[in-house]
């Protein structure tokens, strides 16, 4: 068993002690942003004149973007389902031109068998 006298969960200068010989942080921008369930998260951005606040964030709880709006969150994008090969094929080519294809095709194999 450990000693009763470990502080746990510490380490050396994890702690605001340790401020003065690191220097005191950078002033920040708190902006909180809302999920479409209403989650609110709140980030902390750097005041600098280089660093750009994003109008979306990916919400920790759920994965939905999330808007400074409150009342008005951005909506989740519609996801297309996969497509297979054939689905994108069907798309670009009709029934006859399928069937047209696939009699040229025929033709080019019954002439390799016979010649």
């Amino acid at each position: 068993m450990a000693s009763g006298n470990a502080i746990r969960g510490s380490r050396i200068g994890s702690s605001r002690g340790g401020e003065p010989e690191r220097g005191t942080p950078a002033p920040r921008t708190w902006v909180t942003f809302w999920c479409e369930n209403r989650h609110e998260t709140t980030r902390g951005f750097a005041q600098d004149d280089d660093v750009d606040i994003p109008e979306l964030w990916d919400c920790p709880r759920c994965g939905l973007p999330a808007g400074t709006d409150r009342d008005n969150p951005p909506q989740a994008q519609k996801v297309a389902p996969f497509k297979t090969h054939l689905a994108y094929v069907k798309e670009r080519r009709t029934d006859a031109d399928g069937e047209a294809l696939l009699d040229e095709a025929l033709e080019a194999l019954r002439a390799r068998r016979d010649g």
